[in-house]
């Protein structure tokens, strides 16, 4: 039997050279008339040490990294297909303190298998919760997902099992689920990371979401900025059909399920789900009115399951092992695991995925390993681009819904960004100002007009103009965007805006007293 030798074709990793790594490696074993099979896996998330090679061993599989094709040939003399040891030997990858003390539900295949082997995923537990739902009623699986404490991991975190509940007892001749994979908050990259290393566990994920719902037809949204995440899901699903997965009659069971992947045209309103909708259905991407919201009049005007991407990949799991199992992880209303994406100043940075309760500082310094530049951390910013900047003294704030909005944040779809004592906040928040501008759908007059009016002012808070009367302003004008816009890409907008007033006044030429919010 040929050993395997595995290295990812994730993204992120063939940005730093994992194509050349696998090329060099293929043209070497040739060369040596060596028997291997070359597996393109998904990343592990450790992206410091990409592009990482593990082989397969009689030990388990030894991690190398980060390797670079000109690595090859000395690995494969130091005897790498061996696992013999090398200074680019990390050991048994499991062992890797990063990843052994994770506590990986969802990620649980995730460069382990081979994406687009559906036998690899079957082997790996894969589709053992699809085959449990097949034997429950609709209400049956809602009081699982219910169980669970599952809740939306795309930002709005409100609980799943109700929105399922919704969409089961709404009466209608079609319906349809819809995954939102337009996955656009600066530093997060869960999403893309399940569609490249594990896509069955989301085509599953909303299989079963359809079997609840009684939906026959499915869309996966993806954003045209991930054509690898599109090219694996397309792949993945045309694999399922032919294995009997998607189609008419899954498995025998006489249930229904068409699905479909499509690109959006990079707007970051897409992300929003009504907006998403509107898209899918060909028009241009603008927010609806809401009530009624898309569990009850979704997509064409039917009632929709409408999830995102490491929310209906959670589902697998507790379908296979029961709400009580995926319940017994994380703390208070917060259940189950949190995939954390670090990004910024830091040393390591990577996917963490931990059940709820961990602490930012414990995700900084532990996994991240503290800044890249050696500099102390000044600010996180914790929820992507509308999310608040917390100052180093927050740190030790757990990951929890209910815990990080008590100070005044929101974790959102779990990116922490992390900055060092260099950073200008003042320009951070005309950022987060600026990106609303841009970024707006132009429906609702506060997030389009306000948006632009809110740089404006900030640029005179900056420069010194009037700078008492100007923080008024700005915070009158927060308060507009905040209560009135049609959706949360204008309501979150004065979240990174005053918490960075709030925390940081001296960037603003403030006295800490002068920026207390009223």
């Amino acid at each position: 039997m040929s050993r395997k030798i595995y290295v990812p074709a994730d993204s992120s990793a063939v940005s730093v050279g994992a194509d050349a790594v696998a090329q060099a490696i293929e043209r070497a074993l040739k060369q040596r008339a060596i028997s291997a099979q070359l597996v393109r896996n998904g990343s592990r998330g450790l992206y410091w040490l990409e592009p990482m090679v593990e082989v397969e061993t009689p030990r388990g599989r030894i991690a190398y990294g980060p390797v670079s094709p000109e690595n090859v040939e000395e690995l494969l003399d130091a005897g790498m297909l061996e696992g013999a040891a090398h200074r680019l030997c990390l050991g048994p990858a499991e062992d890797i303190p990063y990843l052994r003390n994770q506590e990986r539900l969802t990620f649980s295949r995730v460069g382990l298998v081979d994406p687009l082997s559906l036998e690899d995923y079957v082997s790996h537990g894969g589709y053992r919760g699809l085959r449990r739902a097949l034997e429950m009623s609709g209400a049956e699986i809602v009081e699982e997902v219910v169980a669970s404490g599952l809740r939306g991991r795309g930002g709005a975190a409100f609980p799943t099992g109700i929105k399922w509940k919704t969409a089961l007892e709404t009466p209608a001749d079609q319906k349809y689920v819809v995954c939102n994979a337009d996955e656009g908050d600066s530093g997060t990259f869960a999403d893309r990371m399940l569609m490249e290393g594990d896509p069955f566990v989301v085509i599953e994920g909303m299989t079963i979401a359809a079997v609840c719902v009684g939906a026959t037809r499915g869309y996966i949204y993806i954003r045209s900025e991930y054509p690898h995440s599109y090219r694996t899901m397309v792949k993945a699903i045309a694999s399922a059909y032919r294995n009997g997965y998607l189609g008419e009659d899954i498995l025998g069971s006489g249930k229904t399920f068409h699905l479909e992947a499509r690109l959006g045209a990079g707007a970051y309103i897409c992300g929003e789900e009504t907006a998403l909708l509107e898209s899918l259905e060909g028009k241009r991407g603008m927010v609806r009115f809401r009530p009624p919201v898309p569990a009850v009049k979704g997509l064409f005007g039917k009632p929709t399951v409408l999830n995102n991407v490491v929310t209906l990949a959670s589902v697998p799991i507790i379908l296979e092992k029961g709400g009580k199992f995926y319940h017994a992880y994380g703390t208070g209303r917060s259940r189950g695991t949190l995939t954390i994406q670090l990004a910024g100043n830091v040393k390591r940075p990577g996917l963490i995925e931990k059940a709820f309760g961990v602490t930012l500082r414990e995700i900084i310094y532990e996994y991240g390993g503290g800044t890249a530049s050696g500099r102390p951390v000044r600010a996180v910013q914790l929820g992507g681009p509308l999310g608040a900047y917390l100052p180093e003294s927050m740190l030790d704030v757990p990951l929890d819904y209910e815990a990080v909005a008590s100070v005044g944040g929101m974790i959102g779809h779990g990116g922490i960004v992390v900055f060092d004592d260099t950073v200008d906040m003042a320009q951070m928040a005309r950022y987060a100002m600026e990106f609303c501008a841009a970024e707006s759908c132009g429906k609702c007059t506060p997030c389009r007009i306000g948006s632009t009016r809110g740089v404006e002012v900030i640029d005179r808070i900056i420069a010194g103009i009037e700078r008492e009367a100007n923080v008024e302003l700005l915070r009158d004008l927060c308060e507009t965007l905040k209560y009135g816009s049609l959706c949360a890409l204008g309501g979150l907008t004065p979240m990174p805006v005053l918490s960075a007033l709030k925390h940081f006044p001296q960037d603003f030429g403030l006295l800490p007293q002068e920026a207390e919010l009223r």
